[in-house]
């Protein structure tokens, strides 16, 4: 069975059961500046988790979300991790509960007519214990009794079976499943053995389900949720694994392709365990999709982890003498996932200019990065965090390329030290640029000053037309124009543009007042601001109203500049509004 069955099957499954197909959201997560990218399928889903309705009125959902995971780079290359992943899931949003979920996530993995028909034998299960926190969850237990024998079923701590976002959000016990990948089959185990199996990857995790009953706040969970929500995931490449009956993700039909052809553009008389070309795969894969989504390679935020990806490929590559450059390989990842994400088909000249464009940019220093890689390391057990850095300043290395040459001569890397140089270098560069402004100004002149009051304007209009669900992605601004970057799925329609631009000039004639307060940031979020894509806040922000009273029109968290009346801003004008990446729109617009 193909991966896109798996994934179009999955979704048919939970439809019959009343579940709503929802799309997956973009790579970069909307209106949430506590992380970078999307890194579970639940992530665009916590305020209705929380209880808020989903736009759709229903409270059951599935998709596949693209995800991204950077915390276990170091196990990229092994038989079951990769940065980028689809998670197939199904929610239910104070619906049904522990039964349902529990016997349609069973069904589904061994059914041979709807699901998966996978090896009842070959399943072992994993149950919360308890603690502090909450009991052991026994009522899960004696559902799965009704599925596999109960020398299958182990009773695992927090650490494995708990699952939250982070310190803050829904939380709950969970309960995972895990498949025999082994040749002839591991049989019933103690616990002692199947946690050893799992050490080993000779049994890999395929699902799990996550009873989320429980908030956390601040990293202490204070209580129950208000309803009791299901949230599910099942990593697409591990499914396909076990369906097509391999040991590791990189020989299923989602990565092979890659792998191969990196191996037939290395020299022949290279050789390798077979690593190198595993981790090219994953990072290019990874970069493709990212830049889809609306990244490119940079020194901070997404950017410069899509940067450390590339350039880490780059090296890899070089290491293996392949003939050609990395953008070769983005109309492989595009034919792999071309039914699943069209946007990739039409997005694959940029995509693949802006791989070439930085792996030329990375060449220019590799050579010489690595010669002086070579003196530093002569002779040495360990490379100090000044070193590493000036290896990242001076050549563009990141740490991981550093760690992996290290590693390939026995020898070790400070990366306390070099994060803490890092940090040093970031404190200087703010300093240096404190009398710079966010939101994406080419310089602080009167006529950008007006044109950064306008996406305020912009913003609030274009939320007001589309909906709440827009937000802004980015924007970029010049004494000639205004470039703004925001969430939504499809083109607007004439109507939708001149009812927007309507409103612009609208707030424009009615001579509302800008105004700015510095606000402890829990005091700030009091007002429900529109936080601008992403931004990491201080303990102090800056919180600029346009309008007052009953006219208050906008409300956003922002560093400026800004006009101090909107009446100083001309005639606001639409000249175009087109796409930028799935999920992503670009409006150009002018002030004359």
């Amino acid at each position: 069975m193909q991966s896109h069955e798996i994934r179009q099957r999955f979704l048919a499954f939970f439809e019959k059961r009343g579940h709503t197909i929802i799309p997956s959201a973009s790579l970069i997560p909307e209106n949430d500046p506590s992380v970078l990218f999307n890194t579970a399928g639940m992530q665009p889903l916590v305020p209705y988790l929380l209880g808020a309705t989903h736009p759709s009125g229903s409270t059951r959902l599935a998709n596949s979300q693209k995800c991204v995971r950077t915390v276990d780079i170091d196990e990229i290359g092994d038989n079951t991790h990769a940065t980028f992943f689809e998670m197939l899931g199904n929610w239910s949003l104070g619906d049904y509960f522990k039964q349902e979920a529990i016997k349609w996530s069973f069904e589904f993995l061994t059914d041979k007519q709807e699901g998966l028909g996978l090896d009842v034998s070959r399943l072992y299960v994993t149950v919360f214990e308890g603690d502090e926190n909450a009991p052991r969850d026994n009522e899960a237990f004696e559902i799965w009794k009704n599925y596999l024998p109960e020398n299958r079923i182990y009773f695992m701590s927090a650490k494995s079976n708990w699952w939250s976002p982070g310190d803050n959000g829904p939380c709950g016990p969970d309960s995972e499943m895990f498949y025999d990948v082994t040749e002839n089959g591991l049989g019933d185990m103690t616990k002692e053995d199947y946690m050893k199996a799992d050490d080993e990857q000779k049994v890999v995790e395929i699902w799990n389900d996550v009873f989320m009953e429980y908030e956390k706040k601040d990293g202490k969970v204070i209580g129950k949720l208000a309803k009791k929500n299901v949230d599910t995931g099942s990593g697409l490449e591990r499914v396909t694994m076990v369906v097509q009956g391999v040991n590791n993700i990189y020989d299923t039909d989602l990565l092979a392709p890659i792998v191969n052809e990196v191996k037939s553009k290395k020299k022949k008389e290279k050789s390798s365990d077979g690593r190198p070309e595993r981790i090219i795969a994953d990072h290019l894969r990874t970069s493709v999709f990212m830049i889809a989504d609306g990244v490119i390679p940079s020194n901070t935020d997404r950017g410069y982890i899509l940067r450390r990806l590339l350039r880490r490929a780059v090296r890899l590559s070089h290491s293996l003498q392949m003939e050609s450059g990395l953008e070769e390989l983005v109309g492989t990842v595009v034919q792999i996932y071309q039914n699943a994400y069209p946007n990739l088909i039409s997005d694959v000249v940029r995509i693949r200019e802006e791989i070439k464009k930085e792996e030329e940019k990375f060449r220019l220093t590799l050579e010489r990065g690595m010669k002086e890689f070579g003196k530093i390391a002569e002779g040495k057990k360990e490379i100090s965090g000044a070193e590493a850095f000036g290896l990242f300043s001076s050549y563009g290395f990141p740490i991981e390329i550093t760690e992996e040459m290290a590693d390939e001569r026995g020898i070790s890397v400070d990366k306390t030290g070099f994060q803490e140089e890092f940090k040093k270098h970031k404190e200087i560069s703010a300093v240096g640029s404190e009398q710079k402004f966010k939101g994406g100004l080419a310089d602080t002149s009167e006529i950008s000053t007006r044109y950064h009051t306008a996406t305020h304007l912009l913003q609030k209009a274009l939320r007001t037309v589309l909906g709440e669900q827009v937000f802004q992605k980015g924007s970029n601004i010049t004494a000639e124009r205004m470039r703004f970057d925001f969430s939504y799925g499809e083109k607007m329609t004439d109507e939708q543009k001149k009812k927007a631009e309507d409103l612009v000039n609208e707030k424009i004639q009615e001579a509302l007042p800008v105004k700015y307060e510095d606000l402890p940031i829990e005091e700030a979020r009091k007002r429900n601001p529109i936080g601008l894509f992403g931004d990491k806040y201080g303990d102090i922000v800056r919180v600029y109203t346009i309008g007052e009273g009953d006219k208050t029109w906008s409300i956003e968290l922002c560093g400026g500049p800004h006009v101090k009346n909107t009446s100083e801003l001309g005639h606001f004008k639409i000249l175009k509004e087109e796409a930028v990446s799935a999920g992503v729109r670009r409006i150009k617009a002018v002030l004359e």
